[in-house]
């Protein structure tokens, strides 16, 4: 006998089940479904090994799960019911149904009737039905024949506005029935054909398949509506079964219906719930055993053949999500050749190596390698499996990032791209977003220069159903100087030494960036000279030598000095000058009250304009000019305040008018009618216009 198998390509698990399925696994203990998640039995088993919950009121949903809206979709008042017990949820309605949603929900206004085509005792049904306002009339109708009765009883029916809908897994057969008649019935009506593309295009291959073949093998639950329309449609055409896996495959009543024919061909199809290694199962025993190439007639105990434990021996099963062990045979620019134990052929692309897009696959692995994959494409017919490294990486760095986040740990990794709002570091395989706001460049700083760095940062968000991770660099630097700044303040003492760099300049000083602590130079305390602003001597950036002069603990605040002590130049000064000496000065600066001029480097004292001229001065400036250079008396030494008075005057021949009243002079030559009090509060108002260094 001659035996051809056609596998449908349209078999196994829609869009909307199987992104369900895939998020359920990826939940694990930590969904709840609301209700079957899928009308297939082993999947089922398998969420259950997963500790999957399943519950069957939302109120039963605990508090620390997510709760799961399956692929059939849920009413309006199960969508409020969610949100005011304020539950974490993942809606995996199937984007058809959902549209079916929208719209009943648009069309339910006073008066008008909503017919849904469909079984009314599927979940889908019930949850489109609850989209249908209060004020309009849904009826659910399975065939045309309901549709007629509903004409005849409900007076309305005929004349109010009407939208007709299907369930998404709808007999196609049926609903052209049921179109016709609202057309030719029906005036004010609205037909919305809602059926599933998938649906339509895999009945359609069934009843094309079923028609070519000598036999149909049907793959799907009972409960499946879609799994059961394709058994019916394909029984219209040849012998079929309906089963939902490979043990209830029935060999032996296949062979015996088969056994007159030379040649023949068999075709399988499978549901919208049917996963893709249970319909490759049914595959291979029927290939192997019909074709005659191994005997799998063994019995278990009962007496029964058991088809799961003779295929575990015969094939390694692959499947999309499947998890298995590779070995890199080859490596080359664009992506890994590995070798998965199977006939297939597995590619790991470069971008499904590793969460860094600039790594190169042979930075990632070397032949030989062993690595964990996961299969995210499969094509039996051309023998090729694609699978990834860096959704397994992530997997298991989400785990360490969850818990890195539990405990406040800091994390390093590296930071792979710069994005919109941020930008990417890759750690323990996970991507994680960091944004601009965390990032700790300034706002006035470039991200791209954080490129291809190593950074160290803090986990703020993980939310692990949506693959989503935040972090924070500045979180984790913050942290740093925290701990830096604790220590500072821990063993600060006056006279201490520094060394820190300069990080800001203002007219009054300098602040220095000791180490997570900043502490302010006073101006007067940055240099020996006199200069007019801190920018004469230093920049930003510079490094500077600097001991703490006074600080506050309770304000967190330090006044620094960087004036070398041994430099200081009052003690050559004291060494060298007295009072009553005759020294030449340079004039430095003009005030209105008389000039500074410097003595020697480092050295300054004030000639009060009283001390110019033995004549009378208003102007300063009509008599000395900064530059020029004078002989001068020194009239007092204050080194406590690190003050010196000086006197042209005092070495000017008097005047004959003058002479009389130089006895009520003072020793600075002040006259009696400017006290000595009012020249020094002058002086100290220009000395010290700068704010104070605490």
């Amino acid at each position: 006998m001659n035996v051809q198998i056609i596998k449908a390509q349209t078999a196994g698990m829609c869009y909307g089940v199987r992104r369900a399925v895939t998020c359920a696994r990826a939940l694990g203990s930590r969904a709840a479904v609301y209700g079957e998640l899928i009308h297939n039995n082993d999947v089922l088993r398998e969420l259950k090994a997963l500790c999957v919950q399943k519950i069957d009121r939302i109120s039963d949903c605990p508090r620390d799960k997510t709760l799961l809206i399956r692929s059939h979709g849920i009413s309006a008042s199960e969508y409020a019911e969610i949100s005011a017990l304020g539950l974490t949820f993942e809606d995996m309605t199937c984007p058809h149904v959902a549209k079916i949603h929208k719209i009943v929900t648009e069309n339910s206004f006073e008066d008008s009737i909503i017919v849904i085509a469909g079984d009314p005792k599927h979940a889908e049904v019930k949850g489109i039905k609850g989209h249908c306002g209060e004020k309009s009339t849904c009826f659910v109708v399975n065939c045309a024949e309901d549709l007629e009765k509903l004409y005849v009883s409900e007076i309305n029916f005929r004349h109010n506005a009407l939208i007709l809908v299907a369930q998404t897994t709808f007999s196609r057969t049926k609903w052209k029935d049921c179109k016709e008649f609202i057309e030719k019935h029906c005036t004010n009506a609205q037909i919305f054909d809602t059926i599933c593309n998938t649906t339509t295009e895999r009945q359609r291959e069934a009843q094309k398949l079923s028609r070519e073949c000598d036999l149909m093998v049907v793959l799907g639950s009972a409960q499946s509506s879609n799994s059961a329309k394709l058994a019916d449609i394909c029984a219209e055409s040849c012998k079929t079964f309906f089963i939902e896996n490979v043990s209830r495959l029935d060999i032996k009543q296949i062979k015996e219906f088969l056994s007159e024919k030379a040649d023949v061909k068999i075709g399988l199809i499978a549901g919208a719930s049917t996963p893709a290694e249970k319909i490759e199962e049914v595959h291979i025993i029927m290939s192997e055993e019909l074709k005659g190439n191994v005997d799998l007639n063994v019995e278990s105990v009962d007496g029964d053949i058991d088809f799961m434990a003779e295929v575990d021996k015969t094939f390694k099963r692959v499947y999309i999500g499947n998890r298995v062990k590779a070995t890199v045979v080859a490596v080359n620019r664009n992506e890994a050749v590995v070798d998965i134990g199977t006939k297939h052929s597995g590619y790991i692309p470069a971008d499904e190596l590793s969460g860094d897009p600039s790594a190169l696959p042979s930075d990632i692995v070397k032949v030989g390698d062993e690595i964990d994959c996961v299969v995210t494409s499969l094509n039996d017919a051309e023998g090729v499996v694609y699978l990834s490294k860096k959704k397994i990486d992530s997997a298991l760095g989400l785990e360490k990032i969850a818990k890195a986040e539990a405990d406040n740990s800091t994390l390093t990794g590296n930071v792979a791209a710069v994005v919109k709002g941020g930008v990417i570091v890759v750690c323990e395989g996970a991507r994680v977003f960091v944004p601009a706001s965390q990032s700790g460049v300034p706002k006035n700083g470039k991200l791209e220069d954080m490129a291809k760095k190593e950074v160290k940062f803090k986990i703020i968000e993980v939310n692990e159903s949506r693959g989503r991770i935040v972090g924070s660099i500045r979180a984790a630097m913050k942290e740093v100087n925290d701990a830096v700044r604790e220590k500072f303040w821990g063993e600060i003492a006056e006279g201490k030494r520094y060394k820190g760099e300069v990080k800001s300049i203002e007219s009054y000083g300098v602040f220095v960036d000791l180490g997570g602590v900043d502490g302010m130079v006073h101006l007067s305390e940055l240099t020996w000279n006199r200069i007019r602003h801190p920018k004469e001597i230093v920049s930003v950036g510079d490094k500077l030598e600097v001991y703490v002069k006074s600080f506050d603990l309770e304000k967190k605040r330090v006044s620094l000095g960087a004036k070398d002590p041994d430099a200081n130049p009052w003690a050559n000064f004291a060494k060298d000058y007295n009072v009553g000496d005759t020294v030449n000065v340079e004039v430095v600066s003009l005030t209105p009250f008389g000039a500074f001029a410097q003595i020697m480097p480092g050295i300054d004292g004030l000639i009060h304009i009283s001390q110019i001229s033995r004549e009378r001065v208003t102007n300063v400036a009509q008599i000395l000019s900064v530059g020029e250079k004078v002989d001068t008396q020194i009239t007092d030494i204050d080194e406590d305040k690190g003050r010196i008075s000086l006197s042209i005057k005092a070495l000017l021949e008097p005047l004959p008018e003058e002479e009389e009243d130089d006895a009520g002079d003072d020793v600075l030559g002040v006259p009696s009618e400017e006290p000595e009090e009012a020249v020094e509060e002058t002086a100290e108002a220009v000395e010290d216009d700068a704010p104070s260094t605490i």
